[in-house]
């Protein structure tokens, strides 16, 4: 029988590169000497009847940054943490109700800069068995869950610009349905797309 995560682990085990909010945009740069901070994100994949889907959240509209936008569970990391890994299965617990012993991780991408100063680390995993969201109503209005064939086919993603800070800034987009994942989530579901697609 097939292993349903082999094209998770196949894309794994390809080499990736660093990506930026930066990508798009050669004009912007990060400031000189900037500090990033250190955070982590899980890309929590799980089997079911309808193959390999992947878990996404839509932020609370009463948050003060980023409100209402698509994103992966994850966060900053805090001076607990002893590693990355931690961040991102801490973050999960606590926003989604994701139990860490119900995750396997299989391995990271390589990080992501943010334009508001983060390093962000995607970690790959594997649910090990059911999953019943229980969203932090304080962070996180809804869990959902978008296809592996969405997130690993490259014609799910397009580029598209807006006016921010007085200036036209160029994104990446993969919407699927009602949702409208963009940005820096966009930008790392297409890193993975990259080592996902031969």
């Amino acid at each position: 029988m097939t292993d349903p995560f082999a094209p998770v682990l196949a894309a794994l085990a390809r080499p990736g590169r660093p990506s930026s909010d930066y990508d798009l945009n050669p004009g912007f740069s990060a400031p000189e000497n900037i500090r990033l901070r250190p955070a982590a994100v899980l890309l929590a994949f799980q089997d079911g009847p309808g193959g390999l889907r992947l878990h996404l959240t839509k932020r609370s509209s009463q948050l003060r940054h980023h409100p209402g936008q698509i994103a992966l569970p994850g966060g900053k990391v805090e001076s607990g943490d002893p590693d990355l890994i931690c961040t991102a299965l801490r973050e999960a617990q606590e926003e989604i109700g994701l139990a860490p012993e119900n995750v396997e991780v299989l391995g990271m991408l390589a990080p992501h800069e943010t334009v508001t100063g983060f390093q962000v680390t995607p970690v790959v995993a594997r649910l090990r068995g059911p999953f019943a969201p229980r969203p932090d109503p304080g962070e996180v209005e809804e869990v959902f869950t978008v296809p592996f064939a969405h997130v690993a086919d490259p014609l799910s993603y397009r580029i598209e610009k807006r006016r921010w800070r007085g200036t036209w800034r160029s994104y990446h987009v993969a919407p699927y349905g009602p949702y409208y994942i963009w940005g820096a989530t966009a930008r790392i579901l297409r890193a993975f797309c990259d080592r996902a697609t031969p």
